[in-house]
């Protein structure tokens, strides 16, 4: 790969980075009835959280489903940080259901109403089963502190509690705030200053976040959300050594995960690992299906670079038939019609 090549390359992955960020914050349901595009007066919305019953966001992939008064019902699962997305609904009354590790959990639903022009926005806790084992009894799961700390104050709780109210709500400034007072409650708050990272991410105070989150990780190692978060931020620093290391974490913690597999690919790729990306990507999309369409258009770069243009158009025509409107979709047709 010649050096201007190379760096071409690593915009293509900077630009997908940016993109896929936005993506596990703003993914929704395409199609059933109730969704935009069968109704061009949709004009609400539901963002949701899920949490522990100790009161953190569940770091798992629960399952969504959003059932309409008529009958018909949409399905997404959470992203890393227990949050779901559902855009662009008709205004009128829904029922949300979550459904996370039977063995564990009980499934849980909540009627919410959905308003005109304004997101509604809910938090569901989970419940154990009465013969479930808690986190601290279970045999060969990786444990997080954070889910056995009764030692957070409860004004941190509510500080947390709101900043989570204030970043589903896309209000940056306060939910950084709100984080940083519950931190000054109780420094080893550890999801809280994930959560405060995170935002620092979205305010593209890029150093601050990396810093917030590195004391995360060191509050807890055994976080899937941290490490996953450090990687991202690592990887808009482009320091994509210290991003691979991150992220490689993140997947031994929670090898299900798309979202880590997605990063991961897209970091080896920087850095010149194309066999490592490519099983990476696959197993993004393997794992996180229609969700996770973007990894086809990331294989397909992947492939043109290697210079294997079958295998790139194959990519590139199967990103574009799974996801038409999706935001790399105008780049791949251009690419598609140079490889044919």
């Amino acid at each position: 790969m010649s050096e201007t090549r190379g760096l071409s390359f690593v915009a293509v992955i900077m630009s997908a980075l940016a993109v896929a960020a936005a993506g596990q914050s703003q993914r929704g349901p395409v199609g059933p009835i109730g969704i935009s595009g069968t109704d061009p007066t949709a004009v609400g919305s539901i963002r949701g959280r899920v949490m522990t019953p100790e009161g953190v966001p569940f770091n798992g992939t629960a399952r969504v489903t959003l059932q309409f008064t008529n009958g018909g019902q949409a399905v997404i699962f959470t992203d890393y940080a227990g949050q779901f997305h559902f855009p662009a609904l008709n205004i009128g009354n829904y029922v949300v259901e979550i459904d996370a590790d039977r063995q564990l959990y009980v499934p849980s639903t909540q009627s919410v109403e959905v308003f005109r022009g304004v997101p509604s926005v809910i938090t569901i806790n989970l419940k154990y089963r009465e013969a479930a084992k808690r986190p601290a009894e279970a045999g060969g799961a990786t444990v997080s502190v954070t889910e056995l700390d009764k030692n957070i104050p409860e004004k941190a709780r509510k500080e947390f509690r709101r900043g989570t109210q204030a970043a589903q709500a896309g209000k940056t400034a306060e939910a950084i705030s709100c984080f940083k007072k519950a931190l000054d409650i109780y420094p080893d708050f550890m999801m809280a200053r994930n959560d405060l990272g995170v935002q620092l991410l979205a305010a593209s105070r890029l150093d601050e976040a990396a810093e917030q989150l590195r004391l995360a990780v060191k509050l807890d190692p055994k976080a899937f959300n941290p490490q996953l978060n450090l990687g991202i931020v690592l990887a808009r620093q482009q320091q994509f050594a210290d991003a691979a290391s991150a992220l490689g974490r993140a997947v031994s913690l929670n090898p299900q995960s798309a979202a880590a597999r997605l990063y991961a690919g897209q970091v080896y790729a920087a850095l010149g690992d194309a066999d490592r990306a490519e099983r990476e990507l696959k197993s993004a999309y393997s794992l996180g299906g229609a969700d996770y369409v973007v990894a086809l258009f990331h294989l397909g770069n992947l492939y043109l670079n290697r210079g294997e243009r079958e295998q790139a158009l194959k990519s590139f025509e199967a990103f574009l038939a799974a996801a038409p409107n999706a935001a790399h979709a105008p780049e791949a047709r251009k690419l598609v019609g140079v490889l044919r």
